[in-house]
Parts: structure tokens; C-alpha cells; sequence
């Protein structure tokens, strides 16, 4: 396996030597990625193997895939396959390389007052806690959580309210639409930040979330604050969460300034799923628990 690792470095040593002198990329990126310490460790070895340097820009999915779809980064590495799919299928990203998957996970206080604590259907325990008026806390923030939360909703057949909600990000606001059952501002709180802030936010006020696995593990045990929230369902095959990186066509921006940096962006692609990015993936746990499992290569060494 060592050689493999060896022959795959050349490789995109050999795809990236145009740019010695520079070789910098800018990648849109999800809250929950950079919440959760992952790329503390991959984009260090990625460095050390590739000279490469990666400026990360951490959003929700739906703002990270607009920034490849404005040509403002050169890779989007996000959590929303059927987002993921049509950013490819219009052209605005080359390929979409599986790298990992992990988990939704509904959070929510020790004395569970909607009483889901041990329910497997996600929907239902959704449905739950919407008749006990009982407080969750939403992203709103148009992230692949989010997405996935009103996925939930929309399965519990309860009335929905369509709404338009403007969120800042980066000094920028721009509107967004979502559902949620009724009882916006009384029980139900739309937050319009990331993972982490709405981790924090649903555990001062001891109310229910839903969460991907490896921040509520990052934030759990991996900081000296620790978080009080519990893990009260999960495991629906529902709640899957793949995570997939697509290099940005340079093609639809062929006159932007600058230009999209196509080789690097594969390279760096290429690498998250080679054996040695798929390795680093697998082997990242915090506190023993292991926090994403690769796709491109599941059994990996």
C-alpha cells in the first residue's frame, strides 16, 4: 500500500508543478466540516505531501455551492447529494468525488420533555416534539442540515409554513426560503448560523436539534466546555449524510480574474479520496470515537 501512496503523490505532485511558486486554492466548505477539526488534519499532511495550501471559506452547503456556481473558489466540499448532483449535471462542477459519510443525530436535553429519547424514526420523533410545543432549534441557514431537518418535517405531515428568511454570511446577507411547522418564534427558533453556533445556542437554552455526529462529537468531547445535549434518535437510515468535493469548471469562467485553478483544485480532489486522504479520514477520532468513514476507498489502511 505504501507504494500505491508513493506512485499517487507523483501523481499530483506531477498535476500541480505548473505552480510551484503558488500553489493556493480557495474551497467553500460546510460549517459542520470545519466544526468538527477534520480539516485541522488533512490540510496540513496535504501540504506537507502536495505543497498545496487550501483557503477555506466555511458556509452552509447552499452558500458554499454558491460560491462555485459565482466562480469565487475553485472547489466546493460539501453535504447535500441532490444539490451536489445538479451543480455538476449544469455544469458548474466537473465531477463530484464521494470522499466520507457520517450521520444526522437528533439532539436533545437529559429530561427528553417530548419524550423521543430511544426512537429510531426520525420523522416520528420530529412529529413529537412539534405536538409537546417543545423548543428545537433550527440552523436556518440553508445548509445541508437544514435541508435534511425540513426533509423530516415535510415527512411528518404536519401543516408547514413557507417563509423568507435573510441571513448574513462573510458581510453579506441574501435571502433564503424554507418550511417549518407552525410555532416559528414560540417553540420552533430558526437561527441562520452554523453547526457549532447552534450547538452551543440548543444546549444554553436545552432544547432539541438535529446535528451531524462528528461536530456533536467534536463539541461533546473534543473541548473543554463539553456540551449537555444527548443523543435521543438516531439510526434511521434516513439520517445517512454523505459528503462528496467537486472541482469548479473552469469553463463557465473562463475570463474570471482570477481564473479558476482546475488542476489543483482535481489534484486536491484526487488526494482526499487516494488511499492516503481516505487513511487520515478514517483514523480522525476524538476521544477514541471516530468521526467520518470514507467512501472512496471503505476498507482503507
Amino acid at each position: 500500500m505504501k507504494n500505491g501512496w508513493i506512485i499517487c503523490l507523483f501523481c499530483l505532485i506531477g498535476a500541480t508543478e505548473g505552480y510551484s511558486a503558488d500553489k493556493v486554492i480557495k474551497m467553500s466548505t460546510t460549517t459542520s466540516t470545519e466544526s468538527s477539526g477534520l480539516l485541522d488534519v488533512l490540510l496540513p499532511e496535504l501540504q506537507k505531501d502536495t505543497g498545496m495550501e487550501v483557503k477555506v471559506i466555511a458556509k452552509g452547503t447552499g452558500a458554499a455551492i454558491r460560491d462555485g456556481m459565482d466562480g469565487n473558489v475553485d472547489v466546493v466540499f460539501v453535504h447535500d447529494i441532490e444539490r451536489e448532483r445538479k451543480f455538476v449535471e449544469e455544469g458548474y462542477g466537473t465531477k463530484r468525488y464521494p470522499v466520507m459519510h457520517n450521520d444526522f443525530i437528533l439532539l436533545g436535553p437529559k429530561n427528553d420533555p417530548a419524550g423521543v429519547g430511544g426512537m429510531k424514526d426520525a420523522v416520528g420523533a420530529m412529529k413529537k416534539i412539534a405536538a409537546a410545543g417543545a423548543m428545537f432549534v433550527s440552523r436556518g441557514d440553508d445548509s445541508g442540515t437544514h435541508s435534511k431537518e425540513q426533509e423530516l418535517w415535510k415527512g411528518t405531515g404536519l401543516p408547514l409554513q413557507t417563509v423568507k428568511q435573510t441571513v448574513s454570511s462573510e458581510g453579506k446577507t441574501k435571502e433564503i426560503h424554507f418550511v417549518h411547522p407552525d410555532g416559528l418564534g414560540k417553540w420552533y427558533m430558526s437561527i441562520g448560523q452554523g453547526m457549532g453556533k447552534a450547538l452551543v445556542f440548543a444546549d444554553e437554552k436545552q432544547a432539541y436539534t438535529l446535528a451531524d455526529r462528528g461536530t456533536y462529537i467534536q463539541y461533546k468531547l473534543g473541548r473543554k466546555e463539553g456540551l449537555g445535549l444527548e443523543v435521543l434518535s438516531e439510526g434511521d437510515p434516513s439520517l445517512y449524510n454523505p459528503y462528496g468535493v467537486i472541482p469548479v469548471n473552469p469553463e463557465k469562467f473562463k475570463d474570471s480574474t482570477p481564473p479558476i485553478r482546475y488542476d489543483l483544485a482535481d489534484a486536491f480532489a484526487r488526494w482526499l479520496v487516494s488511499p492516503r486522504g481516505q487513511s487520515l479520514i478514517a483514523d480522525y477520532k476524538v476521544h477514541g470515537q471516530q468521526l467520518f468513514f470514507p467512501d472512496a476507498i471503505p476498507n482503507v489502511k
